[in-house]
């Protein structure tokens, strides 16, 4: 979600214990586009400015608490329903919340800058008590039905409750509100608990609403972003929907992506005008990459930035604070990690660049590996602008080769080389004339003589 500031609150329920999930993790920091879901959602509504976006958690769920930080979160110890954890917000939103409060879900990270405005635009223009976000699914099932007339949200009826009449209704209830905040608590004070499950519902606003004279309406959101997950097939399913969305979102600010499918994004990846990524490319968290840059695909990206007119790959992995700079050329099974590649550098094949500098228009020889790390720490290595570093070599941090130099091939430099110097620290060759020859005819006499053994 994003774009102009709304003047309202938010409350996101994020307490739910996700046991379908069979996992240790809370559901709701299980990630979409390498975000937790409750992130999305509440960065969704902070950018929208909707503030304070209260989060209730349940209990022990520190690590849910540090996910949404700074964001305030209060506790609901008893899962007691959904009206029962509203309540919970009170306090965070006393004398802040006059205007219109959203109730949004942790586990709905698909839902829509647009239709989070729809909501809020359409209960402020119409005074509206409540608003509901509705939708209509392929298959109804057990979603509940929302009942509507001319005048608007009559009832929301549960399917288990439903009428034969009501079941044939198409549209449902997604559970996404926007409600008056100078109402909210008073009418969630009044909800009760008569009901087969003994829970407070949040639904049963609605008819108290009513009650008091005010309008409820519905909002309609189309159903792949109102996906609740509450299980690995449908953690996968949404994972799904949000790749093609920033899959076309790339497409149409300019970016060609040679087989869509087969690339995958997280939630901040940046791509700027005319980059051409190639298949098979994944695209970890803070990745950003400048007009230009030629991705051949089979590459991998976390935390770094790639420069204008770059090319990469294929089979690159550029690690967290790599910085590749424009026009430098980043080739086949290189991997870079903590390092510049300054303008114009070529590291071109079979390569480690780890904590280190490669200057401007350098050169580095394939198989060539920045040894930095000593078993105990990283050290760091400097190639000057200019340099060309021979096929094979081992350069042993902590170490500079200055600007212009040469090392020669299969070199293991230990010393700093000075700017134009050449270094090579190979043995000398040696060659023994006809040994190779020599070497043979005693090796078939010996495999002779044990034939006739």
């Amino acid at each position: 979600m994003s774009s102009e500031s709304l003047s309202a609150a938010a409350i996101v329920l994020a307490a739910g214990m996700g046991t379908r999930m069979k996992s240790d993790l809370p559901k709701v920091l299980h990630p979409i586009l390498g975000r937790p879901m409750v992130g999305h959602v509440v960065a969704g509504a902070a950018e929208l400015g909707l503030s304070p976006v209260v989060v209730v958690v349940g209990p022990d769920m520190e690590p849910v608490k540090a996910a949404v930080s700074p964001h305030p979160t209060v506790e609901q110890t008893d899962r007691l329903g959904t009206a029962h954890a509203v309540l919970h917000a009170r306090a965070p939103l006393e004398g802040v919340a006059q205007g219109t409060v959203l109730i949004l879900y942790g586990d709905t990270p698909l839902i829509t800058a647009e239709t989070v405005r729809r909501m809020v635009q359409t209960r402020e223009a119409s005074g509206a008590g409540v608003v509901v976000l509705g939708f209509r699914p392929d298959e109804p099932g057990a979603y509940g039905r929302l009942v509507t007339d001319e005048q608007g949200l009559q009832a929301i009826v549960e399917a288990k409750e439903a009428t034969a009449d009501q079941l044939a209704i198409d549209l449902c209830n997604s559970g996404v509100m926007a409600v008056d905040g100078a109402a909210l608590f008073g009418w969630l004070d009044q909800v009760d608990n008569a009901n087969a499950k003994g829970e407070y519902y949040l639904t049963d606003i609605v008819a108290l609403a009513r009650a008091d004279g005010r309008q409820c309406l519905v909002v309609e959101g189309d159903e792949e972003e109102l996906i609740g997950v509450n299980s690995r097939v449908e953690l996968a399913q949404a994972e799904y929907i949000a790749q093609q969305r920033k899959r076309t979102e790339a497409m149409v600010n300019g970016a060609t992506l040679i087989d869509p499918e087969t690339v995958y994004f997280s939630h901040d990846t940046v791509l700027g005008r005319d980059v051409t990524v190639g298949p098979f490319t994944v695209f970890g968290p803070g990745v950003s990459v400048a007009d230009g840059v030629q991705i051949k695909g089979f590459c991998h990206f976390e935390n770094c930035s790639i420069g204008a007119d770059a090319t990469v790959g294929p089979y690159a992995r550029l690690r967290p604070g790599a910085v590749i700079h424009e026009d430098a050329h980043i080739g086949n099974f290189v991997e870079i990690k903590k390092a510049t590649v300054e303008r114009g550098a070529k590291v071109n094949h079979l390569t480690y660049i780890g904590d280190a500098r490669v200057g401007e228009k350098a050169n580095i020889g394939a198989g060539t590996i920045t040894c930095n790390y000593d078993g105990f720490g990283k050290y760091h290595t400097d190639i000057g602008a200019g340099a060309f570093i021979g096929s094979n070599s081992s350069l042993v941090a902590p170490v500079s080769v200055g600007d212009g130099a040469i090392v020669g091939a299969g070199s293991v430099v230990t010393k700093d080389v000075a700017a134009d110097a050449l270094a090579v620290t190979r043995s000398p060759q040696k060659a023994v004339d006809g040994w190779a020859g020599r070497f043979r005819e005693t090796k078939q006499a010996e495999k002779a003589a044990k034939g006739k053994v």
